[in-house]
């Protein structure tokens, strides 16, 4: 999985609710409420569009700013997945 999808995935999904990022490489809306499992699996991680990329006026902000990029890529291997950066837009 490409950091800049799940960036995009929060760009696209702020106001509608959390992303979950499972071990798959799944990406999924999960409500704000979302107590951490589903059919008892666990996702790697569950991010928060609000505050990761509420702070940028256009996703090409977003997509190219190390410090997010960093910190998603780095929560994700925290959580034992495996994430890879794409190229520069």
């Amino acid at each position: 999985m490409y950091t800049q999808d799940i960036v995009k995935k929060l760009w696209n999904e702020a106001g509608n609710g959390n992303i979950a990022v499972w071990k798959d490489g799944t990406i999924t809306v999960v409500p704000p409420d979302y107590t951490g499992e589903t059919d008892m699996k666990k996702p790697l991680v569950v991010l928060k569009p609000l505050l990761l990329v509420l702070k940028y006026d256009f996703l090409d902000f977003a997509l190219n700013d190390e410090e997010l990029l960093s910190t998603i890529e780095e929560r994700i291997r925290a959580a034992g997945g495996t994430v890879t950066r794409g190229p520069k837009t």
